[in-house]
């Protein structure tokens, strides 16, 4: 190994970095460098992410931000975090956590590597932000050392725009999958017109929820012992957040049922029959590689990095973007798919997310770009 590094892992959610990049952290550190994670303040993540032994630095990121001063604050304060650790090298994302640390790498002399994840709400539903958003990555990205992808979609897009270099840029397996924790289960014993479905994501319009509960509705028309289920946090700052007492209408209209948020999905993916993510667009979404790996059969849409988690008719079904009659028609097929063709199709996502989506083949990635 080269010299131990200093090195920023930087997002715009504590819960993003406990969720999906602890064990990278953790890596890192027992490669001999020293690592500092850094999002906004949140006590209960903060806690975790220190009990695995890792400084956390406070830096206020906001998703939604969109006030100009408060945003380059923002920069300067994670330009100073970076400094005072001194920091060689960060490790970034989240389009927030990658823009703002390009900025404050690029004006500090610092080498840093961000991973586009997803491309967030502004190319979703383009507007001005959108070009702004262009631009920034414009002027930014080419001066990075590496830029990793977690779909091809999102790499093409952004070299087919000059947003940046073809020769930095490389595709990783999304964010991986941690196949120890993420274990086969058996499926649930009940009747096979009684499934239950789950969807397990922040509660977005964007996400497909939408969908899923217009869906629902034809379902449980023919089928009405089929139940509905929804995972995780409402009241995110965000533009599409579904509001809390849509939640609870559709709760009361008892077409789905809202589960809260969870720091630990695995109890409800192995209760699950069937995980459904009808997104618009995603990075590659952990939640469906986790139920995969769970040997659950997974539902998504054909869109950018959804259509990366399944083989479609294998391991689950690809269904059209935004389009409720056609979700409503593959969980149907999955309703009217025999007990054993189901197991079977769990087995083959497990296969699958073995084979292509190990979180240890993302580890090695990074430790390689650290020297570790």
């Amino acid at each position: 190994m080269t010299r131990p590094l200093r090195i920023a892992v930087v997002a715009n959610t504590a819960w993003y970095l406990v969720n999906f990049r602890l064990n990278l952290m953790t890596a890192l550190r027992a490669a001999g460098h020293e690592v500092v994670a850094i999002a906004p303040d949140d006590p209960p993540q903060v806690s975790r992410i220190r009990a695995a032994g890792l400084p956390f630095e406070p830096v206020p990121i906001s998703g939604a931000g969109t006030n100009p001063a408060r945003e380059l604050a923002t920069v300067l304060r994670l330009w100073r975090c970076l400094r005072a650790r001194q920091c060689d090298l960060v490790f970034s994302y989240t389009p927030k956590g990658n823009l703002y640390s390009a900025l404050a790498c690029i004006a500090s002399g610092r080498r840093f590597v961000p991973n586009v994840s997803g491309l967030g709400r502004a190319f979703i539903r383009p507007s001005f932000i959108t070009r702004v958003v262009k631009l920034l990555y414009r002027s930014t990205f080419g001066r990075a050392e590496h830029v990793f992808f977690q779909n091809q979609d999102d790499l093409d897009g952004f070299v087919q725009a000059g947003l940046v270099p073809a020769r930095l840029c490389e595709r990783l397996p999304g964010s991986g999958v941690d196949l120890q924790r993420f274990m086969p289960s058996a499926p649930p014993e009940r009747p096979a017109q009684a499934p239950v479905f789950l969807l397990v994501a922040r509660m977005l319009w964007d996400k497909g929820v939408g969908e899923f509960v217009d869906a629902a509705r034809q379902v449980r028309r023919r089928h009405p012992q089929a139940s509905f289920q929804l995972l995780g946090p409402a009241d995110v700052a965000n533009p599409a957040a579904i509001p809390r007492q849509q939640l609870a209408d559709w709760d009361a209209e008892g077409v789905v049922r809202y589960l809260g948020p969870t720091d630990d999905v695995r109890p409800w993916l192995a209760q699950a029959d069937c995980v459904v993510l009808p997104s618009y667009r995603e990075g590659v979404p952990r939640t469906l590689l986790e139920a995969a790996a769970c040997a659950r059969p997974v539902i998504t849409t054909d869109a950018p990095g959804c259509r990366d988690t399944v083989r479609d008719g294998q391991t689950g079904w690809l269904c059209r973007t935004a389009d409720a009659d056609d979700l409503a028609d593959r969980l149907l097929r999955f309703i009217d798919l025999p007990l054993p063709q189901r197991a079977a199709m769990g087995a083959a996502g497990r296969a699958f997310v073995e084979q292509h989506f190990d979180e240890r083949q993302v580890i090695d990635r990074y430790l390689a770009l650290a020297g570790g």
